[in-house]
């Protein structure tokens, strides 16, 4: 039985579902929209614990580590509070860490493109510094046998550390954008102390297979004489670690709920109306060069170009969510972006009356998203390299009536779940084309087929299958976990492996 004196649930990200911002010596909590937030938070919620996050706070180079902690009142009846830890990080931190290691090394080294990576020796410095200031915070937030479920990419180091000082803790991983292969990998100067780091988890999920394997074998490459793998388990320096690919999933239930609002319907038939073309595409990603908005562009300008009998029928609805607007290469990107859809709006704007691309620089909320998912005959995935992607599960899961059609990139995380999709290369302008009207020309009796098998997959493998088997070793009473398999509790780490973190 869950005892919540004796191991809680802790959460720890870079960001999470609040921000702080200080006013007049006063704390205000702002609350964030974004994937992690949405999945992860229901699990605090309905169990209660602690979240460990920077909170969005820059303080002067003063030492302090720890910040406020606060309790978030639940907001419903069914939900429990829980309270959240804030990190402090330096503006120094800040730029140098997140700007500089995580998002201009890591993220581009993840999505195998070594040319936008940026191997600086003072970006890894300031990694590795707040790596060990937020496994300070957690060692002094927390205890020796707490749960630990740590997200993503900003804290590989902090298994490992966390360790040293609660050597009982139970951490689970779960790396969240995709995890690139060996030949890729090894361009980091710093890869043996990243792998390191993430063994001392006692539990590491991936989207896919592939990030999975990818892993393996580059702890396979770094540390020969102390891993060796039986069946689905690895070991290393004598300690038994669960590496699974576990995709995380969406809650259908409210995507089905929302689809299915009179005020959500009339919403995205005024969207319609709004383009005045007889099919939409649709595409909604944020502003980031791994997502393929420009190829998808460009593939539409060359589908036009051979099916001009389409010309003034199709509009592509390109929403972009504004994102990293800080740093120079999301700034060139958006003017590379505004750029192709004036030429290309340009070149048919005097013949017709439906623009080729409409396009959006925002986020969109809940209810805007859904809108936009009824109003899309088509919805283009075609990311260069992503390590899921949940809008593609949200559209299927929006798609009440079964009609609509998925194109999806092949270097999406998802296409490995979502094979009845049409499959793209992102890279093959050509192929894009093709699929494109493939899918505007798809029977209906065959869009329902492909969507019934696909909204199955969805609703079988949804975010609360994801918490279970993310969770298995943490086993509350609220949420029952049944027929998975417990993770050996953590155990003492040697240091002969020798990695300075």
């Amino acid at each position: 039985m869950y005892n919540a004196l004796s191991n809680n649930l802790v959460v720890v990200s870079n960001r999470g579902a609040y921000v702080f911002q200080e006013n007049n010596g006063k704390i205000n909590t702002i609350r964030t929209v974004s994937g992690l937030a949405s999945a992860v938070e229901p699990v605090l919620l309905l169990n209660g614990g602690m979240w460990i996050t920077w909170g969005g706070r820059l303080e002067e180079n003063n030492g302090l580590s720890q910040g406020i902690r606060l309790t978030v009142p639940a907001r419903s009846s069914a939900a429990l509070p829980y309270q959240v830890q804030e990190v402090l990080l330096t503006e120094e931190e800040y730029n140098l860490y997140y700007h500089g290691f995580a998002n201009s090394c890591l993220w581009p080294l993840s999505h195998q493109m070594l040319d936008k990576c940026s191997f600086d020796k003072e970006f890894w410095l300031a990694y590795r510094q707040v790596n060990h200031k937020f496994a300070r915070v957690t060692a002094q937030a927390t205890k020796n046998k707490d749960f630990l479920w740590v997200h993503d990419y900003h804290l590989t180091l902090l298994p490992q550390l966390v360790k040293r000082y609660h050597c009982q803790a139970q951490v689970n991983f779960f790396w969240h954008i995709p995890f690139p292969p060996l030949d890729i990998y090894r361009a980091l100067p710093w890869g043996r102390q990243l792998l390191f780091g993430l063994l001392g988890s006692d539990f590491i999920a991936f989207h896919t297979q592939n990030y999975v394997n990818n892993f393996l074998a580059c702890v396979s490459h770094y540390f020969p004489d102390k891993y060796y793998q039986k069946k689905d388990e690895m070991w290393f320096e004598q300690r038994k670690i669960k590496v699974q690919a576990l995709p995380i999933g969406i809650n259908w239930h409210r995507f089905e709920k929302l689809a299915a609002e009179p005020k959500v319907r009339a919403q995205a038939e005024k969207i319609r109306q709004s383009l005045g073309a007889e099919f939409v595409l649709l595409g909604i990603d944020r502003l980031d060069y791994t997502k393929g908005i420009l190829e998808r562009m460009k593939a539409l300008e060359i589908f036009l170009a051979q099916n001009p009998a389409y010309r003034g029928r199709v509009t592509l609805l390109q929403v972009a969510v504004p994102s990293r607007d800080d740093l120079g290469t999301y700034k060139k990107l958006k003017e590379e972006v505004e750029g192709t859809v004036s030429k290309i709006n340009g070149f048919y704007d005097r013949e017709y009356q439906a623009l080729p691309i409409r396009y959006l620089n925002r986020s969109l909320n809940e209810q805007e998203l859904v809108a936009h998912y009824l109003a899309a005959d088509v919805l283009l995935v075609t990311a260069l390299r992503d390590g899921l992607n949940l809008i593609a599960k949200e559209f299927i899961a929006s798609r009440l009536d079964n009609h609509g059609v998925l194109v999806l990139s092949s270097f999406a995380g998802a296409a490995e779940e979502l094979k009845e999709a049409l499959i793209v290369n992102p890279y093959h302008l050509a192929d894009i084309a093709t699929q494109i009207k493939n899918a505007l020309e798809m029977p209906l009796i065959e869009q329902a087929q492909r969507l019934k098998i696909l909204r199955h997959k969805v609703k079988t493998h949804d975010l609360r299958w994801w918490w279970q088997h993310n969770l298995g070793a943490f086993s509350p009473s609220q949420v029952s976990l049944p027929g998975i398999r417990k993770v050996l509790p953590g155990q003492a780490i040697s240091r002969t492996a020798n990695v300075k973190l």
